[in-house]
């Protein structure tokens, strides 16, 4: 899933290389990722983009008055094309849910919005106020936002586990399943640790590792390329994603915690003082 770094860095390169140009044509091939009808599609034709914007995991291209907003969810992604097939999309099954063309259809370039697999959750507003999109307007602070003392307020009335309550969206927004994983790792704190009783290290801890993870993937991840961002962010993981191998601080092996439809990493040595959590999957959670 995009998370707040790779939606940074999609926006920069909307900013370097739509920023300017004309809209010539918006096609759809999955009509269930629009959720707004009014303004339809076509009020974009002839727009020129002035800017592009993130909004916690949300992704926006300004054109005008107008904002083209998508939540890419856990399959989306943007494909950039310096020159975009000309034909207009056909509603099927392939992964193409909406095409941009910046210019005459054929001789410019443009974007598509992608989905992989078979749950499609992507989803596409088009609107005069960002307020306009229920997400949107129900996002706590920016992660990139938040300071020490307001992490804490934000933490203090939240009796579940931190992993949970820190991609909450309405307590933090724009970290997900990966990030969070990164961040308690560099913060020592255990992905089950209930939120509302941190120490104050701990909290300390956390907010520096939340500003250093994601700072550190942004700058990695800004002026690349958008087909380059999935590995740069898989490049910078540090236990998410790596069961089995061995954690590069302490050399334990990162441990998995699986659910119906997401795993999550941890490292005892680092995280849980050796303890190995029970899998979910059997039911025998360790506290």
């Amino acid at each position: 899933m995009p998370e707040l770094p790779e939606v940074e860095a999609l926006a920069d390169h909307l900013r370097r290389h739509a920023v300017g140009c004309t809209i010539g044509r918006v096609d759809v091939a999955a009509f269930s990722v629009l959720k707004t009808f009014d303004p339809p599609l076509a009020a974009l034709h002839g727009q020129t983009v002035t800017g592009a914007h993130r909004w916690g995991k949300y992704l926006g291209m300004q054109a005008g008055e107008l904002l083209l907003i998508a939540h890419l969810s856990r399959a989306g992604w943007l494909r950039w094309s310096d020159k975009l097939a000309p034909a207009p999309l056909r509603p099927g099954k392939g992964p193409i849910a909406l095409r941009v063309h910046l210019g005459t259809p054929g001789q410019a370039p443009g974007f598509d919005l992608t989905e992989a697999g078979t749950q499609k959750r992507l989803a596409v507003w088009l609107v005069d106020d960002p307020a306009k999109v229920p997400g949107i307007a129900a996002l706590g602070p920016d992660a990139l936002a938040v300071g020490a003392e307001e992490l804490g307020r934000l933490l203090a009335g939240h009796s579940g586990r931190i992993k949970n309550v820190i991609t909450d969206q309405k307590v933090i927004a724009g970290i997900g399943n990966a990030y969070s994983d990164e961040i308690l790792h560099t913060a020592r704190i255990s992905p089950f640790a209930t939120a509302a009783k941190l120490s104050s290290d701990q909290l300390t801890a956390l907010h520096d590792a939340m500003r250093g993870v994601l700072t550190d993937a942004v700058t990695r991840s800004v002026g690349q390329q958008a087909a380059t961002l999935k590995g740069e962010k898989r490049s910078g993981l540090r236990v998410h994603a790596r069961t089995g191998l061995p954690c590069p601080v302490c050399a334990d092996t990162v441990r998995e915690i699986s659910f119906a439809d997401k795993s999550f990493q941890y490292c005892p040595t680092c995280q849980t003082g050796g303890k190995v959590l029970a899998d979910r999957r059997l039911s025998r959670l360790l506290k």
